[in-house]
């Protein structure tokens, strides 16, 4: 370098302009310079420096590192990790009821069930495990699923009386595949032909079997075979607010049973139908789910696509339908359709009183019901051949608790005549049990 001339030092890791370049720069950037540098381009003084700062790292790391896998080894010795053994104690089951499509006549719900989440306990556990059963809400294709399954059990039935020149409409349910269909005896009433169209649009000639007009059922036979029956319910466990759907075909309409939608509002609903004569339905089931004209006779289902009930009237008022919907409930419908199948008639039971609901007075004016007050006897009564008399009070029928008229003749009919049945009564502040032999209905 010549006399004059300035030079700059540039240590490693820096550029011309003395900016960091690489990690070196931040090694050595913050070392002084040696007083024996003399301007020399060599940085050995600093090189030194750094090996020993290294090797002092170095020695730390390794001391920090043995003094940890000491420590491990030690707490490990202690028996600090050992793990803690969890047992089972309960398995957990997943079942779910699948429903079958209804492209098959013998379609049935089919209950699967996935292994067990843990299927084994250790062995030589004490007690078995409790299994539990994990709740699985309903498909989102619920009522889809539950119509497929129903609609080819729902038929239209026409009624036609050619010497009055009138005709009607209304619905049936399949309820054996030998052709026999369960509607309402208010859709066949004074028809003399009467035709079924199923689901799939073939149209069938069908004879009338028998009717029962108490309960508003008839039965029609058709000749044929193969048809797809509904699946019978049952009223057991049925509770208020469980969804209902029901099926049938209003108005007649051409393409077919539609489906509505609701749940079941309330159980032994007494409906009269002939204002001014008495003459009224029992036991029946009330419903939301739309029901019109042309939809009676139709099937009122569970969520599993399970006859319930035959529906068989809506409630009306001045302003119009009340969104009310009743059916006939499946025990009644089962054991009516049984008796006209076998026999064409349905032995109703018959006690052979004339009575009322009865109360009783509590504090502050408030009444319980009571039973059912014997107002009169009949001629040759059944229940007063039994023992019984006027002024005494129903409380039960077969230990079954009566609460008022309505649902006495609601009990009633379950039964046939002569069953034999145990009236318990209320005389003079005493009760009694009578046994009797039940009368046929008077037709």
């Amino acid at each position: 370098m010549g006399k004059g001339e300035t030079r700059t030092l540039r240590r490693p890791g820096m550029d011309k302009f003395g900016s960091c370049i690489d990690s070196q720069c931040m090694s050595i950037v913050d070392q002084p310079p040696s007083a024996g540098d003399g301007g020399n381009d060599s940085v050995g003084p600093y090189n030194h420096k750094l090996v020993t700062r290294s090797t002092s790292l170095a020695i730390a790391l390794g001391s920090a590192l043995l003094a940890t896998v000491g420590t491990l080894l030690v707490l490990w010795f202690s028996g600090t990790f050992e793990r803690e053994e969890v047992r089972v104690t309960e398995i957990v089951e997943i079942r779910e009821m699948v429903q079958v499509p209804a492209t098959e006549a013998s379609a049935e719900p089919v209950p699967i069930a996935t292994a067990p989440i843990n299927s084994q306990l250790e062995a030589g556990e004490a007690a078995p495990p409790a299994a539990t059963t994990v709740p699985v809400l309903p498909s989102t294709h619920l009522v889809s699923d539950v119509a497929s399954r129903a609609i080819p059990s729902i038929v239209t039935v026409q009624s036609l009386n050619e010497e009055f020149g009138f005709a009607g409409s209304g619905s049936g349910v399949v309820v054996r595949s030998d052709g026999f269909i369960v509607t309402n005896d208010h859709v066949v009433d004074g028809a003399d032909t009467l035709k079924v169209i199923m689901a799939d649009g073939l149209h069938y000639p069908a004879e009338l079997v028998g009717t029962d007009p108490l309960m508003d059922l008839a039965v029609l036979k058709l000749e044929t075979d193969g048809l797809v029956p509904i699946e019978f319910g049952s009223m057991e466990g049925l509770r208020t607010g469980e969804q209902a759907i029901a099926v049938g075909n209003p108005l007649g309409l051409d393409g077919g049973p539609s489906v509505t939608v609701g749940v079941i509002s309330a159980f032994n609903r007494t409906l009269v139908t002939e204002f001014g004569t008495g003459v009224a339905l029992y036991g029946l089931l009330q419903t939301d789910a739309p029901i019109t004209r042309g939809s009676s006779g139709g099937a009122l289902l569970d969520i599993h696509g399970r006859l319930l009930g035959i529906t068989t009237a809506i409630g009306l008022s001045d302003v119009g339908a009340e969104g009310l919907g009743f059916a006939v409930p499946v025990n009644l419908v089962e054991r009516v359709v049984d008796d006209l199948m076998s026999a064409g008639e349905v032995r109703h039971a018959f006690l052979g009183i004339q009575g009322s609901s009865a109360f009783e007075d509590l504090e502050n004016g408030v009444e319980s019901p009571a039973g059912v007050e014997i107002v009169s006897l009949l001629e040759d009564s059944a229940i007063g051949e039994a023992g019984a008399e006027g002024g005494d009070v129903i409380v039960a029928l077969n230990g079954e608790p009566v609460r008022s008229m309505p649902l006495l003749i609601a009990l009633l009919r379950e039964y046939r005549a002569e069953d034999r049945m145990t009236v318990t009564l209320r005389r003079d502040g005493e009760t009694l049990d009578i046994q009797m032999t039940l009368d046929m209905y008077p037709s």
